[in-house]
């Protein structure tokens, strides 16, 4: 069993798409950031940045203590070990699915939470601050467009913790101020995960939970 702790947020969301995929067992701890919960030393003895997501597995692989992962990335590339799904063993997909992976939370979430925070969420509007990261929110849906005009998905032609890190941050695109009838590929993607049977009870658990 693997105990999920959880907002409903894009990273958030990564995890939940990828278990309900994977058809894992898990409990969600629902943390709410707003009260403070990320800063309880319970929380902090599992994830020590005080962000979530963060997961617990009592039985990892090979038996011995409950093993606890922090940071979504590497919570979807253990998982994707564990369960042996959405990480191909072959050289080259494998690769490529790793380099989109991190192409993700290296680049792509963070660029576009700056972007969230100076457009909509920040006190005060700072022009600089928006006009900046609203380009490089373009710039960076248009190198998922390229990709995905060559390809079915990131990687490749299979579904991957690639795309389950990558949808969840396509989903605010009109927070963005980005129109996805200017990303084609992109827009085709989105659709076909949007209506995975995964993604709809991965996302019905922001009512639920």
């Amino acid at each position: 069993m693997i105990d999920l702790y959880y907002a409903p947020t894009p990273n958030g969301h990564k995890i939940t798409l990828f278990l309900e995929e994977a058809g894992l067992p898990y409990n969600i701890h629902r943390i709410n950031i707003s009260a403070g919960d990320q800063f309880k030393p319970d929380f902090l003895a599992i994830s020590p940045n005080n962000k979530i997501p963060a997961i617990v597995d009592h039985r990892p692989d090979g038996g011995g203590d409950p093993i606890s992962i922090f940071e979504s990335g590497a919570i979807l590339l253990y998982l994707a070990e564990k369960s042996g799904k959405f990480l191909s063993a072959e050289l080259r997909e494998h690769t490529a699915t790793l380099q989109w992976l991190f192409w993700q939370v290296g680049g792509f979430g963070p660029m576009l939470g700056q972007n969230h925070h100076f457009s909509i969420y920040a006190s005060e509007k700072v022009p600089y601050a928006i006009e900046r990261y609203q380009k490089e929110t373009q710039r960076l849906y248009g190198v998922l467009d390229t990709q995905l005009q060559k390809h079915t998905y990131l990687a490749g032609e299979n579904y991957s913790i690639a795309d389950i890190a990558t949808y969840p941050w396509v989903v605010s695109h009109k927070n963005q101020n980005i129109d996805l009838a200017d990303y084609p590929a992109v827009a085709r993607w989105f659709q076909s995960i949007a209506s995975r049977p995964a993604t709809l009870r991965a996302y019905a658990l922001t009512k639920a939970s």
